[in-house]
C-alpha cells in the first residue's frame, strides 16, 4: 500500500495516430516530440464523472508524491513503429513475496462477465516451475524498465507527468480510503466517526440524506474542478445541494479551505446560517445588523489564524451582497492564503457590473446558485457568469420537480383587469417618450439609454399600481374570508386613493400595500399581517410561525418576499397583484408559492392580468393604436402561457390566450411579436 511506503511503476504505451506514425517516419529526431504530444492530446478537458476524476486526483498524487512511476513503451523494428502491448505484472509484499501474472483479460464488465479471457498467475512461493516464473517475469520487466530489452524502447517524459499532475491534482490524497465502496464520494463519512469527530470543516449531517439528482449535481460540479452552477427550481433543495458540495471539497482538501458565501439580502443570510451550522460550520455572519457585532474582527481573527494554526486552517464567511462589496471585506478575502471557495446564491444579481468586477483568480473554487440564472435582457452579463462559474452541472426545472412530488402541483387563475382611461394615457405617453430613448449597442441590437430605463421603471409602476385591480380582488376574496394561509403579493408602488378629489399622480397617491390591508382586514374583516422590509427579523419569524400554525393569522399581505427567497411553505392560496415582465422574477414567485407543506395537495395562483383596454374594445382601434397595445400585450401573454402550462387546468389560460391573440389578431408565437422589444420595465 502507498500509505505503508508501497511504490508503483507502470510500463504504458501511447497510442499513436495514423498522422503520429506518418510524421515519426519522416525523421527520427521528431518521433519523441510526436510521442509527447499524442500523450498530452489525451490528457483530457472534457466533463468526467466522480469516479473518474476520484482516480486522476489519486493517480495525480501518487505521481507527485514520488509514489508511482510511469515510463511510456513502444516497440520499433524494420516495419516501423508499434505498441508495447504485453499484459504483465508483478506484485511484491514487504517479505519479498512475489505474484506474477500475464494475460489479455481487461478488469471490464463486458470482460469480466461476457468475453472469454484468462490471466495466468505464478507464486514466487509456489511449486518449483511457479518460481522459475515468476523469475523469468521479474527479470523480463526489470529489462523493459531500463530500456534493456531488444525491440522495446522505454523513455521518460517528464512534460506528461507535470501535465498529468497540473491537470487532475485537485485534494490531499486519502491512500487509506477505498473509493470502490463510497458511492459519489458521500458513504465513508458516517463510516468514520472519528474522523468526522476531529474534523473542522463542513461534512453532511447523519439525518440528511441527499437525493439522487443532488449527489449527481455535486458529481458533476467535481468533474467540473469544482466549478459550475447548479440551476434549481425554488424548493428543491438548492441549498442543502450547495452545503453538500462545500462538505465535498472541505473533505478533499482535508479542511484546508475558506469559503464564503454570498446572499442578496439579510433574511437570506439568516436562512442559510439556520442549514450552516448543521454542516459543521460555525459561521461568520457579516451584514450591517448581524447579530455578530464584531463580525469583522472575527473575520480578519479566521484570516491570520488559517496561516498560523493547523487546526483553524478552515472557516465559513457567509454575507449579504451588500457586505461582499465593502472593501474592509475585500481586502481580508485577498488576504487569504489558501484555497476559496465562492458560492452565491442568487446568483443572477452577480451579473451586475458592481459585483461581477469582483469576481477573480482569488476564488479558486466556484459555485453559482439560481433558480432563473440567465439575465433579463442581460446577455452579456448572463455571458460574464457562465464564463466565471463554468457549465450547468445541474438543470432541475419546475416542471421536473412538479412530477416528481418534489414542489406541489398548482391550479392558475387568470384575472383581468383594465387601465382605466388616465392610466391608459399616462401609459402611452410614458412609451412614447421611451420610443425616442433607443439605442444601439454594439451587436445592432436596439436598446434603452439611461433615461429610458428610468421611463421603463415609470411605465411599469403604472401597470403595477392599476387601481382595477383593488376591485377586482375585493371581488376574488370573498370566497376565502374564512380561510387561511393566504398571501397577497402587492407591488413596490403607488396607487391613486379613488376618494382623492385630486387627479395628480403625485398627491393623494397610497402604497398599494396599504390599499390592500385596508380590504382584507377593514373591510372583510380578516387577520392580516404586512411582510415587509419594515418588520425586523424576530417580527418576521413570528408572523411565519403564526402563518405556520393557521389558528389566527389568515393572510400575509406582502412585497418582494416572493423575489427574495423567503421561504413560506404554508402557502396554499396566492393572489400576485404584482405585474412584472421579467420571467426571472415571475418563475420565482410561482416556484416559492408551491412549495411542499403538510395538508398541501395543490396551490392555487390567482394572477391579475392588466390589458390596456376591455377586449371588446379592441375591434374600434386604429393599427396604430393596437400597435401601441402590443408591448402590454406581448409581455402579459409570456407570463399566462408560462404559468398556464405547468397547471393542472391550463385552459383557463388558454381560452385567454386565445381570445387575446383573436381580438389583435396576433398569429405564430408570442415571442415573435416585434413591437415593444425595448420594454424593460418591472415592479
Amino acid at each position: 500500500m502507498a500509505s505503508a511506503g508501497g511504490k508503483i511503476q507502470i510500463v504504458a504505451s501511447p497510442y499513436l495516430s495514423d498522422d503520429d506514425i506518418a510524421a515519426i517516419k519522416k525523421g527520427y529526431a521528431e518521433r519523441n516530440r510526436i510521442i509527447e504530444n499524442a500523450i498530452l492530446r489525451q490528457i483530457s478537458d472534457e466533463r468526467m464523472d466522480y469516479f473518474s476524476m476520484q482516480r486522476l486526483n489519486l493517480l495525480a498524487c501518487l505521481i507527485a508524491d514520488g509514489i508511482m512511476d510511469i515510463r511510456i513503451a513502444y516497440t520499433e523494428s524494420k516495419s516501423g513503429i508499434g505498441m508495447y502491448h504485453e499484459k504483465m505484472g508483478l506484485i511484491e509484499d514487504s517479505a519479498g513475496n512475489i505474484v506474477a501474472f500475464s494475460g489479455s483479460m481487461n478488469e471490464s464488465a463486458t470482460a469480466m462477465a461476457i468475453n472469454y479471457e484468462t490471466i495466468d498467475v505464478f507464486r514466487s512461493w509456489g511449486s518449483e516451475n511457479e518460481v522459475e516464473r515468476v523469475k523469468l517475469k521479474e527479470s523480463a520487466f526489470i529489462a523493459i524498465w531500463n530500456n534493456c530489452e531488444p525491440n522495446i524502447t522505454v523513455l521518460e517524459f517528464p512534460k506528461v507527468t507535470q501535465a498529468l499532475i497540473e491537470k487532475y491534482r485537485q485534494s490531499a490524497p486519502n491512500y487509506q480510503v477505498d473509493i470502490e465502496q463510497f458511492p459519489l464520494g458521500f458513504s465513508h463519512k458516517s463510516q468514520d466517526p472519528i474522523s468526522k469527530a476531529i474534523s473542522i470543516g463542513a461534512r453532511i449531517p447523519d439525518d440528511i440524506s441527499l437525493h439522487e439528482y443532488q449527489k449527481e449535481a455535486i458529481a458533476s460540479w467535481v468533474g467540473e474542478n469544482y466549478h459550475g452552477i447548479f440551476d434549481m427550481a425554488t424548493g428543491t433543495g438548492k441549498t442543502y445541494t450547495g452545503l453538500g458540495a462545500v462538505s465535498k471539497l472541505s473533505e478533499d482538501l482535508n479542511d484546508r479551505l475558506a469559503v464564503i458565501i454570498v446572499c442578496p439580502y439579510q433574511h437570506l443570510v439568516e436562512q442559510w446560517v439556520e442549514d450552516i451550522v448543521r454542516f459543521n460550520m460555525h459561521p461568520i455572519i457579516g451584514y450591517s445588523s448581524s447579530s455578530q457585532k464584531d463580525w469583522k474582527n472575527r473575520l480578519a481573527k479566521a484570516v491570520r489564524d488559517q496561516k498560523l494554526r493547523k487546526d483553524k486552517s478552515f472557516f465559513c464567511f457567509i454575507c449579504t451582497n451588500a457586505t461582499f462589496t465593502n472593501a474592509f471585506v475585500q481586502e481580508q478575502i485577498s488576504k487569504i492564503n489558501t484555497p476559496i471557495l465562492l458560492v452565491v446564491d442568487e446568483a443572477h444579481n452577480f451579473g451586475a457590473a458592481s459585483y461581477s468586477r469582483l469576481l477573480d483568480d482569488r476564488f479558486t473554487y466556484r459555485l453559482a446558485l439560481s433558480a432563473t440564472l440567465e439575465r433579463h435582457r442581460d446577455e452579456e452579463g448572463t455571458a460574464l457568469l457562465y464564463s466565471f462559474f463554468g457549465k450547468k452541472c445541474i438543470e432541475y426545472t419546475l416542471e421536473r420537480a412538479i412530477a416528481e412530488d418534489k414542489l406541489t402541483p398548482y391550479k392558475y387563475h387568470p384575472v383581468v383587469i383594465h387601465l382605466n382611461e388616465d392610466e391608459l394615457m399616462a401609459y402611452e405617453q410614458v412609451s412614447y417618450e421611451m420610443s425616442k430613448c433607443l439605442i444601439k449597442d454594439k451587436n445592432g441590437k436596439y436598446k434603452l439609454n439611461k433615461h429610458g430605463e428610468i421611463l421603463a421603471l415609470r411605465r411599469a409602476r403604472i401597470v403595477a399600481g392599476a387601481v382595477e385591480k383593488l376591485n377586482a380582488l375585493r371581488e376574488q376574496i370573498i370566497p376565502f374570508i374564512h380561510d387561511n394561509n393566504i398571501l397577497v403579493y402587492c407591488g413596490a408602488t403607488n396607487v391613486i386613493d379613488p376618494n382623492s378629489d385630486n387627479s395628480s399622480y403625485d398627491e393623494g397617491d397610497i402604497r398599494q400595500i396599504e390599499a390592500v390591508t385596508r380590504i382584507l382586514g377593514n373591510e372583510c374583516r380578516m387577520c392580516v399581517a404586512q411582510f415587509t422590509s419594515k418588520e425586523n427579523m424576530e417580527t418576521r419569524a413570528s408572523i411565519k410561525e403564526q402563518f405556520k400554525r393557521g389558528d389566527r393569522l389568515q393572510a400575509i399581505v406582502a412585497i418582494k418576499c416572493l423575489d427574495e427567497g423567503v421561504n413560506i411553505p404554508g402557502i396554499r392560496t396566492a393572489f400576485i397583484l404584482a405585474s412584472t415582465t421579467n420571467p426571472k422574477e415571475y418563475i420565482q414567485r410561482r416556484g416559492r408559492v408551491l412549495r411542499k407543506a403538510p395538508n398541501k395537495p395543490y396551490a392555487v395562483i390567482y394572477d391579475f392580468v392588466t390589458l390596456p383596454r376591455p377586449l371588446d374594445a379592441v375591434s374600434s382601434l386604429t393599427i396604430e393604436q393596437a400597435q401601441r397595445d402590443l408591448t402590454l400585450i406581448k409581455n402579459e401573454l409570456s407570463r399566462i402561457k408560462e404559468f398556464g402550462r405547468l397547471s393542472q387546468n391550463p385552459m383557463a389560460a388558454n381560452d385567454l390566450i386565445w381570445a387575446i391573440q383573436d381580438v389583435y389578431h396576433i398569429t405564430g408565437d408570442i415571442d415573435e411579436i416585434e413591437e415593444g422589444n425595448y420594454n424593460y420595465g418591472s415592479d
